[in-house]
């Protein structure tokens, strides 16, 4: 074999670097030559090997030779989701591992963000120990019985065994097991991929907003005697994540409350965010028990949402129902906040003006004038404690997948905001026992 020496220098990146590391391999010299093909193949076969990855080529001893990708070990691969379950980014799993970023990148993505499963041998495989005795069996010529009998297994099993990997006459016990490993790798196929009318079905929700968890209760409840009918909400996610199941569609994603193509772990947490003081506020804790145990519809927890450009909106959430208003404010300052709540909130039947329950944010400083306008009264919960007004901060979060932090919320009209909460309000939830917060509103009131 012909050695050829790379003068390896630091070239630019992108299509220069790749020009010039092709024609420092192979240089038009060289194809001059009379060389015949067989010096000229190992040359080729570097040149392509260079071309696919740019830097695997090594000179060893003036030899070019190239260089195969390390793959993760075990061990590493178990660290790096170790490490990804605990919140760390590609960037800081690269630097612990000695990766490159996006080699982290892929190897997350193409699992969805979801560790795989650990591989485990069956039971009821056979284990390296048990092929070493086949192999020493069949050194000595023992028979298949024999040696299935001192085994303790069918003399079928060591037949086949030993017909899988080359016969008596080849069987090796290491290679048999690292080819019987390799060999287990069978896939199933997901539910969703082997039933196409459940996936339609599926696909056709996640189309109209609803949620994977939305989807796997009404299913429960549209067939309720069809086990076939039903799938998890877990496995929706999965098939949308992991592509390669090749059910539902990538652009489905887009459906999703938070249109990621990776789940990500729950780590970071919330900051809390505490504001001034309101005069005269009344505590959550002086809230009638009725507002606390949900038990009567009429009592609301609001809060403001926020967009790009400084712009807001009101919302108004009812605890027993869940049952969404969106109300369009002129600006955050107390009395536009309070002036369009009022407009919105007096067009409520008496029985639903209960209470209201607002954070510690100043829009709410003339809460009193509020309370005239509408006879509803005001509690304001602790200092950095939005959880206290946990069904509106989730609503909230829902209300994200479609109106985002970067949208101008100035630009909507209340007939806009009217049908975004119209979607969310015919929209099964869970805690609803997957009934929609409209047909719960519309059966207390009866």
């Amino acid at each position: 074999m012909i050695g050829v020496q790379f003068e390896m220098r630091t070239m630019p990146s992108g299509h220069a670097r790749r020009r010039a590391a092709a024609s420092s391999v192979l240089p038009h010299e060289v194809l001059r030559t009379s060389w015949g093909p067989q010096e000229v193949a190992p040359i080729a076969s570097v040149l392509s090997a260079r071309r696919r990855n740019i830097g695997s080529v090594i000179e060893l001893g003036g030899v070019a030779m190239a260089r195969r990708r390390r793959q993760f070990s075990a061990q590493e691969r178990r660290e790096l989701w170790e490490r990804w379950q605990r919140g760390e980014s590609a960037r800081e799993i690269g630097r612990a591992l000695d990766r490159d970023h996006s080699t982290i990148g892929r190897t997350i993505g193409a699992c969805g963000g979801v560790a795989p499963p650990e591989r485990r041998r069956s039971r009821l495989a056979l284990t390296l120990a048990e092929r070493e005795e086949i192999s020493r069996g069949v050194a000595v010529g023992e028979s298949a019985r024999r040696i299935a009998a001192r085994l303790g297994r069918s003399p079928s099993t060591v037949t086949r065994e030993l017909d899988r990997h080359g016969g008596r006459c080849s069987y090796r016990a290491a290679e048999a097991d690292r080819r019987a490993w390799d060999r287990g790798r069978r896939p199933q196929r997901c539910k969703l991929a082997r039933d196409r009318w459940l996936c339609e079905i599926v696909a056709a929700k996640l189309a109209e907003d609803w949620s994977p968890q939305q989807i796997a209760g009404w299913l429960k409840l549209e067939f309720p005697d069809d086990e076939t009918m039903r799938v998890s909400h877990e496995t929706i996610y999965l098939t949308l994540f992991i592509q390669a199941r090749g059910a539902l569609k990538r652009e489905l994603l887009a459906h999703l409350r938070r249109s990621r193509s990776t789940r990500r772990p729950r780590v970071a947490s919330r900051g809390n965010r505490g504001q001034g003081q309101i005069v005269d506020a009344v505590s959550i804790r002086e809230r009638p028990p009725e507002a606390t145990d949900r038990a009567i519809p009429g009592h609301w927890e609001g809060d403001l949402l926020a967009g790009a450009a400084n712009s807001h909106i009101a919302t108004l959430v009812e605890r027993h129902s869940r049952f969404l208003i969106l109300v369009a404010v002129d600006g955050k300052d107390t009395r536009s906040v309070t002036t369009a709540l009022s407009r919105e909130v007096s067009r409520l039947p008496e029985q639903l003006r209960s209470s209201l329950t607002w954070d510690r944010g100043l829009e709410m400083a003339d809460h009193a004038r509020f309370t005239v306008a509408t006879d509803v009264n005001v509690y304001f919960c602790d200092p950095q404690s939005p959880w206290q007004r946990g069904t509106n901060e989730n609503t909230n979060g829902l209300l994200r997948q479609y109106l985002p932090k970067r949208a101008d919320l100035s630009k909507l009209s209340q007939p806009e905001l009217d049908a975004i909460a119209t979607k969310l309000n015919t929209r099964p939830r869970q805690t609803l026992n997957f009934q929609t917060p409209a047909a719960t509103l519309d059966q207390a009131l009866r």
